[in-house]
């Protein structure tokens, strides 16, 4: 475009000097000087303009030219503030989340990753290991490590895990799990009824062990236990399953309400968090993690696949069926956006404006320019024939006055 705006240029300065050589043959010739004289001007003001923004023109140091790489820094400071006023403002970011359906968004895309552009998939997965490769695993980990174990310090787990435990109660799911435990206290019995008769052989006194009634008593008990842990299992409404459900049912409530209970738990939590092994567990969970956020991002579309890839796909699925889990999620990651927009957002414009700043005079004059030149080429064209078009009408008027 550049070519193109200086050889518009240059053939109005060629059409000029013919028609002024030439002008007495016939007076249309005056039109045509005319236009091409004023094109030159309006030409020659808009290169200077253009030029002037980005360099001195013919590297004479005139005063106001090379404006971008003399004001780097303010244009730096200035778009900085700009992005922070207009982009990064709770107001601004809660607005703009509210207007997009995130989730259903992404569960179109997991229900179907070819919809997604294949190239930005794999472009963004090839940054996003370059990052976490060039980063400190140490740093990076005790940094995960470290926001994980505050946030589990600052959950107040007895409440949630009696919320969990009473609507699982509400919703029948812990009976698959009561009678589970049932059926297990049978098979550990049944695995150790040697043990058992044993016991019950060393408990009893002489007689029994001489009359040979312990060894009934020890059958007897165990012909008991399976009894009513088969009764228990089979009878939907038995007193031992009633118990265990009213046992649940308090543990529930006083997970709540209780506050001895509460106090008990949180005790407990800070006896995992401080113990040594929840340490080892964190750092294998991190560095197993790690490893497979590494393997997903290399390889995007073999993640994808297989088992991986259909729960994914049921997971979007959900996300664009189910009304209320999408307002769950938007709600999320609205939240989460103007939280990082509050908390970030002076950081986030400073790693702009520092960018810009450390950029040399010649890399901020070429990538601006590389971005919005062919635009500015186009102010050079149209200067060249609006100034003509100028030029044609004075000289009408001259010619009719």
């Amino acid at each position: 475009m550049r070519i193109v705006a200086t050889c518009l240029l240059v053939a109005m300065a060629l059409i000029y000097i013919v028609t002024r050589r030439l002008e007495g043959l016939h007076p249309a010739l005056g039109f045509v000087r005319a236009f091409a004289e004023a094109a030159m001007v309006g030409g020659l003001a808009d290169w200077f303009a253009v030029t002037a923004l980005f360099r001195h023109p013919l590297g004479l140091p005139i005063p106001h030219t090379a404006i971008i790489p003399e004001n780097k820094d303010r244009i730096a400071d200035t778009m900085a503030a700009f992005l922070q006023a207009n982009f990064l403002t709770p107001q601004v970011v809660a607005r703009r989340m509210g207007a997009v359906n995130a989730a259903a968004a992404a569960g179109a895309f997991l229900a179907d990753p070819r919809t997604g552009e294949s190239r930005l998939r794999d472009g963004a997965a090839g940054l996003l290991a370059d990052v976490l490769e060039s980063l400190d695993p140490e740093e990076l980990g005790g940094l995960a490590k470290g926001a994980l174990r505050s946030q589990l310090e600052k959950l107040d787990l007895a409440p949630l895990l009696g919320q969990l435990l009473g609507a699982a109660i509400a919703d029948g799911r812990h009976m698959p799990v009561i009678e589970s435990l049932i059926r297990k206290a049978a098979e550990t019995i049944e695995a150790n009824e040697p043990l058992i008769q044993s016991t019950i052989h060393e408990r009893a006194n002489t007689i029994l062990r001489w009359t040979g009634l312990d060894e009934k008593l020890a059958n007897a008990i165990l012909d008991g236990l399976y009894k009513l842990l088969a009764e228990t299992l089979v009878v939907p409404d038995h007193p031992l399953r009633r118990k265990i459900e009213e046992g649940l049912k308090t543990l529930a409530h006083d997970l709540v309400h209780d506050p001895d209970m509460k106090a008990r738990v949180e005790r407990m939590k800070r006896e995992v968090l401080a113990n040594p092994a929840f340490g080892r567990w964190l750092d294998g969970m991190w560095e197993r993690g790690r490893a497979r956020l590494l393997q997903v991002v290399r390889n995007p579309k073999g993640a994808l696949g297989g088992q991986f890839g259909a729960s994914l796909a049921e997971l979007g699925q959900a996300l664009q069926r189910d009304v209320r889990l999408q307002q769950v999620v938007n709600r999320f990651a609205r939240r989460t956006l103007v939280g990082i927009s509050t908390r970030y957002g002076a950081q986030i414009v400073r790693l702009v404006s520092e960018t810009v700043k450390r950029w040399d005079a010649r890399t901020v004059t070429d990538r601006i320019e590389g971005a919005v030149g062919r635009d500015l080429q186009f102010i050079r064209i149209n200067g060249t024939l609006v100034g003509g078009l100028v030029g044609l009408a004075l000289h009408g008027l001259d010619v009719l006055l």
